[in-house]
């Protein structure tokens, strides 16, 4: 990330991929319901057309929010929290992490770093994250949507489960399900979000409207979350609903988002957009602002290691 004076020690590549995934962590710990609402509405017309229009009907965020905390109970609400920790463990520290360092590798080595080469790095890290862990993104989602019936019986008994019965009932692909739509999504989201906050951090500080601090980490991140939610709002919904498909519902990611366009309408690809926002805004916020607290504290502690006296 820019920011960084001549005589400031650069943090470590470890550094960086640690404190993102820890960062991403401690942000999905705080958002994890916005996130819950926004899967839910973006599921909606499907599950109403599944079950003969009689679903739950959710009408906003908190009105999603509240009625599942009446309906399901207040952990609901946090369905799916321990594979998305693993999700942002693993995720979050190839993309945001190894960001810097695949920036490098394609200035080789040099410290200007131009707007494509930019986006060519969030692209890269962002694909190589989804591969590396879509399962964890599968199961997520698979709770989220998932509305507990009365008799309190569900879909899956634990996380492990979840991951056991995907590939014993639709095979080890079925754990890689939508890993297209969601490369694509996050090369969307990773460049909207790392470019975007990079570069309003830069302008910030070039300009000296900001120290390169809270007030300027804060800015940059809110920019970057609004910036991200109008860009991979209708890739996200086809990533939501075709992650949560059974098998044979949709015979590819296309075909989901042509069945939306002619079921639903266009206004189908922006379902839970305000959720998406208030959720991608306050995840940024709480993430780079922690991120940016982590490298600080883990290089200020390297240092001292390396140099007691």
């Amino acid at each position: 990330m820019v920011g960084m004076k001549p005589k400031d020690v650069v943090p470590s590549a470890a550094v960086k991929f640690f404190g993102a995934g820890t960062a991403a962590c401690i942000a999905d710990l705080i958002t994890f319901p916005l996130d819950t609402a926004k899967v839910r509405l973006q599921i909606q017309g499907e599950s109403q057309k599944a079950e003969g229009g009689n679903a739950v009907k959710y009408r906003g965020v908190f009105g999603t929010i509240t009625t599942m905390v009446r309906t399901e109970g207040p952990r609901s609400l946090y369905n799916g929290l321990v594979a998305g920790l693993q999700r942002q463990m693993s995720f979050a520290s190839v993309r945001i992490g190894l960001y810097d360092s695949m920036k490098q590798f394609y200035t080789r080595g040099t410290e200007s770093a131009g707007i494509v080469t930019r986006l060519m790095a969030g692209c890269t890290t962002g694909a190589m994250a989804v591969a590396f862990a879509q399962p964890t993104d599968v199961v997520k989602v698979r709770f989220q949507a998932e509305v507990r019936p009365s008799d309190g019986g569900r879909r899956y008994s634990s996380t492990l489960d979840a991951y056991k019965t995907i590939a014993r009932d639709e095979g080890v692909r079925g754990l890689w399900k939508g890993c297209m739509p969601n490369i694509t999504r996050n090369a969307i989201v990773n460049c909207a979000e790392l470019v975007t906050y990079d570069t309003i951090k830069e302008l910030i500080l070039k300009y000296d409207l900001m120290t390169d601090n809270l007030p300027c980490h804060f800015t940059a991140a809110f920019g970057a979350g609004f910036c991200t939610t109008v860009v991979a709002s209708p890739v996200d919904v086809v990533k939501t609903r075709f992650m949560n498909s059974g098998s044979g519902q949709y015979s590819s990611a296309l075909n989901c988002a042509f069945t939306m366009l002619r079921n639903e309408g266009p206004t189908a690809f922006y379902k839970g957009f305000m959720p998406s926002f208030l959720r991608l805004g306050s995840w940024n916020i709480v993430m780079f602002v922690t991120y940016e607290q982590i490298k600080r504290g883990m290089t200020r502690a390297q240092q001292y290691w390396e140099s007691p006296f």
